[in-house]
């Protein structure tokens, strides 16, 4: 399986450099051809209206063909917040939620929990 894993500030912009550079639909058609695209950080950023909308551009190519897994510790109740045209928002959601498994690890942060760990455990 293809597979790649990118933060989601990162993969807008790049479709804004692709859009200005005249190479958008190849940038699309690449993130489209992976199997399965992992997307980190997602509700970090907040994409203006047009990244937002390059970004849906993605999520509608891999449509029911491809896999995409998002991590995001935002609910999806507050990704109103990242994506303030409601509209928007909800075909996101509906693309990202149609036929998808949705898995909640709770709000522990593994990082912290791992370093708090690191620190109790006596040196040897």
């Amino acid at each position: 399986m293809k597979v790649k894993y990118t933060t989601t500030a990162n993969l807008v912009n790049e479709l804004v450099e692709a859009a200005d550079e005249k190479h958008l639909s190849k940038t699309i058609a690449r993130y489209g051809r992976v199997d399965l695209l992992c997307l980190d950080e997602f509700g970090y950023l907040e994409p203006d209206a047009a990244g937002a909308k390059l970004l849906f551009q993605v999520f509608t190519e891999r449509e029911e063909r491809r896999a995409i897994a998002v991590a995001s510790n935002a609910p999806f109740s507050e990704w109103k917040r990242t994506f303030t045209d409601v509209r928007l928002c909800a075909a996101i959601v509906d693309r990202l939620t149609f036929n998808s498994h949705k898995i909640e690890t709770g709000t522990d942060s593994y990082r912290l929990r791992t370093t708090r760990n690191r620190r109790q455990k006596p040196a040897a």
